[in-house]
């Protein structure tokens, strides 16, 4: 059993003493696993794609959490821990506005059509319009650490209490709430969600993931990604991992020492799964299902049955973020900032290109023709193919 460095083990009977604060002590694993499984060292590839830089917009560092830039039209909208909010145009890289939110912030970014969502420090909901006005603040059970789902006239967060709010998109008033069971153990990680219809799809420790009914909060159904197992508490973590991908009537997810798998979105029945350990999430394509695992291994299955197409070992233990289909390659990020270009066919190295030195957490996002990415350090960089 591997424990990345980066993760922290949270104890659900400590969270209920501190307030949910959580320490890096509480994962005992951590410093022999940094000894143990070292960083790769990139090998020259011949590059045969070629990515340059489009533009590069400094936005603040993420500090401890996870930012996920968002885009809606034109613009992608970009979040800090320092509380920086800025609207970013995709075509030029120009800066249209940047605010602080008032509060430092530890998730972000939701965005519709009229609305722009960030989490602040304990629990804070955070809605602004698309010209950067607050419209409304509302206060969670606990802290947030996945970025607010935005859609159908409400926003959708869940604490790390495991309690699952939804918020009227108008006001911020509170619609409905309901909790789900919380394990022993979990990992401090930013499993996401997800909307589809009338639907919101959460991503949840303990390898579950629900479908709620938005009108009330019901569950519809309920799949299991990963299944707890093992002797003891640390062995049975199986936290689902990042976000749920939806393509077409498939949606599919990852979770820690479990699988990788899809299901059908409107029932939850299980089209596939394959053994997977991951802590950043799945991408999907009309073709296939991409993960990196905690080994730093890419790997890609076929969407219709999952049969495996390809892995790429050659990153290993390089902190990968999820994989994104960008035109004829898989693209990936890693702890120093590089993005790695896979041929989607075949797995191999086709181009690599070097950010600010430091570690892309959240998945690039695919905006047109640009791949963005985000780093820790806080730079927001568009790339593009010559």
């Amino acid at each position: 059993m591997q424990f990345s460095a980066k993760l922290l083990v949270v104890s659900s009977a400590f969270l209920a003493l501190t307030g949910c604060s959580t320490l890096s002590s509480l994962n005992p694993f951590s410093s022999k696993a940094d000894a143990k499984n070292q960083p790769s060292v990139l090998s020259e590839i011949k590059a045969t794609m070629a990515i340059k830089p489009s533009w590069t917009v400094p936005i603040g560092t993420a500090g401890n959490y996870v930012f996920s830039p968002a885009a809606y039209g034109p613009n992608v909208y970009v979040a800090a821990a320092d509380g920086a909010l800025a609207r970013i145009e995709v075509a030029t890289g120009r800066t249209v506005w940047r605010i602080n939110a008032g509060m430092r912030l530890t998730a972000g970014v939701g965005v519709d059509a009229t609305s722009v969502v960030v989490a602040g420090e304990k629990g804070q909901v955070l809605a602004f319009d698309l010209d950067g006005k607050l419209r409304w603040k509302a206060q969670s059970t606990n802290e947030i650490l996945s970025a607010p789902a935005v859609g159908q006239g409400l926003v959708v967060v869940r604490s790390i209490d495991n309690k699952v709010s939804a918020y009227d998109l108008k006001n911020g008033e509170r619609k409905w709430s309901i909790e789900r069971p919380l394990p022993p153990l979990t990992l401090r990680l930013a499993p996401g969600i997800v909307m589809n219809g009338q639907q919101a799809i959460v991503a949840l420790p303990g390898g579950r993931m629900s479908a709620l009914a938005l009108n009330n909060g019901g569950l519809r159904w309920e799949a299991t990604v990963g299944e707890p197992k093992g002797a003891t508490e640390l062995e049975r973590v199986a936290d689902v991992s990042g976000a749920p991908v939806i393509m077409g009537s498939d949606i599919c997810a990852s979770s820690y020492q479990g699988r990788v798998a899809c299901f059908d979105v409107g029932t939850g029945a299980l089209r596939w799964g394959k053994a997977l350990s991951s802590e950043v999430g799945v991408s999907v394509d009309e073709r296939f299902v991409f993960a990196a695992d905690v080994a730093g291994a890419v790997n890609a299955y076929a969407r219709n049955g999952g049969a495996s197409a390809w892995r790429n070992d050659k990153l290993s233990y390089r902190r990968l973020s999820a994989p994104i289909s960008y035109d004829r390659a898989v693209a990936v990020g890693d702890f120093a900032g590089y993005v790695h270009f896979l041929s989607r066919e075949d797995g191999s190295f086709i181009g690599r290109i070097a950010t600010d030195g430091s570690q892309i957490l959240a998945a690039p996002l695919v905006v047109d023709a640009k791949l963005i990415v985000q780093t820790k350090s806080g730079s927001v960089v568009a790339l593009a193919t010559e």
